[in-house]
């Protein structure tokens, strides 16, 4: 319906999409909580499905500055937009190594497959209303968003070292 009427000039709007969230403050993702939240209180990580799929993640400053950026771009108005991410894909063994690094520990890690997941989501709330994004970690995560980095060079993103450096150290 959006589409159709943004196609027929009845409103003025634009579409913005998004892998997984990270960040710092009150980001509420699966990698904040099940990853960066239990490595920071010296508890054995959570992986999803596997620990060596690539996944697109996006910092969430940089999500609120793209997202104010083209709010404030009459011509980005009638499109759909990718938010920008680190095109340096990580795999959760290799967040929770840099993780570790970052927090100078010796980072654990478990990896939760689907029928744990389907067992504890009997219980957990928070984990049943995860079910419908499963199938995102059994595979390659890869979130494209050339456009937006064609259209707004200026646009920094962070890195993912930058971004968990400052997650994990707030």
């Amino acid at each position: 319906m959006l589409l159709d009427a943004m196609s027929t000039g009845q409103v003025n709007a634009m579409i913005c999409r998004a892998p997984e969230f990270y960040g710092p403050g009150k980001t509420q993702s699966i990698t904040n909580t099940a990853v960066l939240d239990k490595l920071r209180a010296g508890d054995a990580a959570k992986v999803f499905i596997s620990d060596n799929t690539l996944r697109t993640l996006i910092y969430t400053p940089d999500a609120s500055r793209a997202m104010a950026l083209l709010g404030n771009t009459s011509d980005a108005y009638g499109q759909t937009w990718h938010l920008p991410c680190d095109d340096n894909r990580l795999t959760y063994k290799q967040i929770v190594n840099l993780a570790s690094e970052i927090l100078g520990i010796q980072g654990k890690y478990s990896i939760l497959k689907k029928w744990q997941l389907s067992l504890l989501s009997i219980v957990s709330k928070p984990i049943r209303e995860t079910r419908e994004l499963l199938p995102r970690y059994a595979v390659d995560n890869i979130f494209v968003s050339d456009k937006f980095k064609q259209r707004f060079t200026e646009f920094e993103i962070t890195t993912y070292r930058d971004g968990l450096t400052t997650t994990l150290k707030e």
